[in-house]
């Protein structure tokens, strides 16, 4: 897999930092990473629409 190579502005890499420390990791790549699975997580939660509640839509038919 091909490596990609991210330019920080300050306040990014203060994020990353942070995340860095809540999370226990060790590296600001490491944090980059949990950050995008953390979203891309949760993008397939809302596409594939899991977690919603299930209502009847109409009594079955006999």
């Amino acid at each position: 897999m091909p490596e990609i190579t991210l330019e920080l502005t300050d306040q990014q890499a203060h994020l990353l930092d942070t995340i860095r420390k809540q999370q226990g990791l060790q590296t600001l790549d490491q944090a980059a990473e949990w950050l995008i699975k953390q979203r891309m997580r949760g993008a397939s939660l809302r596409l594939t629409g899991r977690n919603r509640a299930l209502h009847a839509v109409g009594s079955p038919r006999k």
